[in-house]
Formats: C-alpha cells, sequence, structure tokens
C-alpha cells in the first residue's frame, strides 16, 4: 500500500462522545498518529454506550466505541493532576493537531487553552468542538443533537400539518460535524505548514446544522423574502406515488415526480391508461386511488426485482432493506463498503469502511481501537522517557 497522506502528522485527541471521536477517527485512518487521552479507570463514554457482543457490557466491546476510534492509540491521563496536565503539555509540544471537545473554558482551566499550548508550539493547529462554540449567550449551555433540531428550526416544520412537530434521528449532526470538522483541520493544518501560522478551529455544532439540515437554508431565505414561516408538512405529503408501500417479500418506497410519472406509467407498470387518470401526481385528493392500484400491481414483484426494474429507469423507487439485505447487497459488497474489524476482545465484525474512493490517498484500518491505557508504555516511556516504575507510580497516584 501507499505511504498514506498524513503518515507523518501527530494529533493529540482530548475528544469523547461522537462528533470529535469521529473527526479524529477520519485522520487516523488516513495515516496521522491519533493519541487519544482518556480518563483513568473509565475512559471514553463512548466505551458504555452499546451495543455489546452478546449483550455483555463490557467498556472495551463497545460497538460504538470500536468503530470510533480505529488505528488511535490510548493514553491515560488525569487533567486535574499537575503531572497529567504537564504530560498533556509534553505531548502537545510535537503535535501538529489537537482536537477536543470539552464544554467551552475545560481545556483553559486546565492549563491547555489554545493560547497556552501556542506558547510551547506556534504552529499548532487546535479544533474545538462544542454545541454552541466558544463564545456568545449559550455557549456554557449542554444540548443534545435533538435538543438542536427543535432549537434550530428544523424541528417546527417536521410532522403532519394537522399535528404536532416530530423529532429527528438521533445522531445526525454529530456525524456530519466530524466530517466537517476533519476537512476543517486539514485546511488549518496546510495553512499552518504553508504560511506558518498556528490556529484554532470554533465548531458549533448549532452552526453546522443551520447551514446543512434538511431545508434549513431555504426556511432562513423564505423568511426573510416575504416574512413568512414555513409551515409544517411532511415531505411529499399527497404525491402519487409516495410512501412506503408493500410488495411479495417486504417493503419498498416510492416517490416519483411529475416528470417521472410516464416512465413510472408506461415503461414499469406498463399501464398507460393511468396517465390520463391520474394527471397531475400533486393531487392529494386521488392518492387512495392510485395507491390501490399500485399496491396491487407491486403484490407480483419481489424487492430485488423492483430495484432491478425501475433502477435502470431512474426512478426514485428502492427496496427498504433490513440489515441483512445490505451487508449481503451485491452492489456494496464490490465496491468494498464494509470492512472487517476484529477486535482482540470483542472478535471480528464488519462496519463501515472508507468515505471514498481514491488510489493516491489510501485508507486503511491497521489496527482496532484500542483497550484503555493501551498505549501508556509505549507513548509515556518509550517517547517521553519516563521509566516503569514512574509508570507504576503514577498509577498508583491515579495520574495515569
Amino acid at each position: 500500500m501507499k505511504e498514506q497522506v498524513l503518515s507523518d502528522v501527530v494529533v493529540l485527541d482530548f475528544t469523547q462522545d461522537l462528533a470529535g471521536p469521529f473527526c479524529t477517527k477520519m485522520l487516523a485512518d488516513y495515516g496521522a498518529e491519533v493519541i487519544k487521552i482518556e480518563r483513568p479507570g473509565t475512559g471514553d463514554r463512548t466505551r458504555r454506550y452499546g451495543p455489546f457482543p452478546n449483550d455483555d457490557p463490557d467498556p472495551e466491546k463497545s460497538g460504538l466505541f470500536l468503530f470510533l476510534n480505529t488505528n488511535k492509540k490510548s493514553v491515560t491521563l488525569d487533567l486535574k493532576s499537575d503531572i497529567g496536565r504537564r504530560i498533556a503539555k509534553d505531548l502537545a509540544r510535537d503535535a501538529q493537531i489537537v482536537v477536543e471537545s470539552f464544554r467551552p473554558g475545560t481545556m483553559e482551566r486546565f492549563g491547555l487553552g489554545y493560547k497556552e499550548l501556542e506558547k510551547i508550539n506556534p504552529n499548532l493547529v487546535m479544533t474545538s468542538i462544542s454545541t454552541f462554540g466558544q463564545t456568545g449567550p449559550y455557549r456554557d449551555f449542554k444540548a443534545t443533537d435533538i435538543v438542536l433540531f427543535a432549537l434550530g428550526g428544523p424541528m417546527y416544520v417536521a410532522g403532519d400539518p394537522e399535528g404536532g412537530p416530530v423529532k429527528y434521528a438521533f445522531g445526525v449532526i454529530p456525524i456530519h460535524l466530524g466530517y466537517v470538522a476533519a476537512g476543517a483541520t486539514l485546511a488549518g493544518l496546510w495553512t499552518a505548514e504553508v504560511q506558518n501560522i498556528g490556529q484554532q478551529i470554533d465548531f458549533s455544532m448549532m452552526e453546522v446544522l443551520q447551514s446543512n439540515a434538511n431545508f434549513q437554508l431555504a426556511h432562513h431565505l423564505i423568511y426573510q423574502y416575504v416574512h413568512e414561516i414555513p409551515p409544517r408538512e411532511i415531505t411529499g405529503f399527497g404525491m402519487i406515488p409516495f410512501g412506503n408501500y408493500p410488495c411479495k417479500d417486504g417493503w419498498i418506497f416510492a416517490l416519483v415526480l411529475q416528470a417521472d410519472f410516464p416512465v413510472l406509467c408506461n415503461k414499469l407498470m406498463n399501464m398507460p391508461e393511468l396517465l390520463e387518470q391520474f394527471p397531475n401526481v400533486y393531487d392529494s385528493s386521488r392518492k387512495d386511488e392510485f395507491d390501490s392500484t399500485f399496491i396491487n400491481w407491486l403484490a407480483d414483484y419481489t424487492k430485488a426485482e423492483l430495484l432491478q426494474k425501475a433502477g435502470p429507469l431512474g426512478l426514485n423507487i428502492a427496496p427498504l432493506n433490513t440489515m441483512e439485505d445490505v451487508y449481503n447487497d451485491k452492489h456494496f459488497n464490490e465496491r468494498g463498503v464494509f470492512t472487517d474489524i476484529d477486535s482482540p476482545l470483542a472478535g471480528k465484525f464488519k462496519y463501515p469502511g472508507r468515505p471514498f474512493l481514491n488510489d493516491d490517498m489510501p485508507w486503511a484500518i491497521k489496527t482496532p481501537a484500542p483497550r484503555l491505557g493501551e498505549h501508556n508504555v509505549e507513548i509515556l516511556c518509550d517517547r517521553l522517557g519516563y521509566s516503569k516504575q514512574d509508570l507504576v507510580r503514577l498509577r498508583q497516584m491515579g495520574v495515569v
């Protein structure tokens, strides 16, 4: 395999939960040496999140942690102790990147804020990931991504117009933010290397939500252009066809726009008479009538058959796959969408693989997620010069 693009980059990782670890996972999977700093005894909170193999709640077997922390090295440090903070500074001195996801002000209280680390490493890039950013009236507030959907506006317009708002799925924003944070961190690294300038990158979950979630940008513009608050609606509500439909061996989802309706009737269903019966796919009063005909037609076909018929025609019709279907899908397997990760304790499982294909930017899982403190000896003794006896004393003191 070619040398990875980030093979000479050292990242000090002070993150936990979802967004931060996903950001540093992207860096690690493309070759960076990511040293994950964890709390002695407990580690990253996601070590306690399921699912676990055989429902055995072992912090070394969390499926979520194992996915988010591939190719990383785990070092335990109590950042509330003077010695722990001194070790963290020693590590930051030789790092190109620091990523942290504490509440704003926490790194400063540890004596590890950007202004302090900049003194010992002027070219350092620090990416700070938080809910509302490092400044502003909300900076110290806590919120999950579901709360952000409510506070930021998207949830107000989601749901049945006759009912109340509905929540979005959990975990949408943190993972997306991880992707964006990794890209911005690399841009910061490029600036540091080319212009010899370090910097702190301030990431706010709320601000990523405002610029990317669903139709949020359109809602911003509608409010400003015509001073209207967009109404609550179910996307595609009342369209012909729109929604989940039963077929011979399960369910499919269909969304067919007006321009594609002739293709559906003439080429897929071979029922051209439907074009005259249903001239307007947005006529919700005729939806039940069309759905009855559509469901009767679907009953003769399996999910796989419908995908093979509709796909070449460019129709938005696809199976509602189970995870078994997804893992066995020939397209996904041919492209290598999934990769096997073999953890010494949890065993071998399939996980989502590389985010894109590029022969000149090889992606690889070289090591599974680390056990808590697995690399204390390598990093503290072999790299920083502490003796094995020092490490024993540090452990007895609760520093590592």
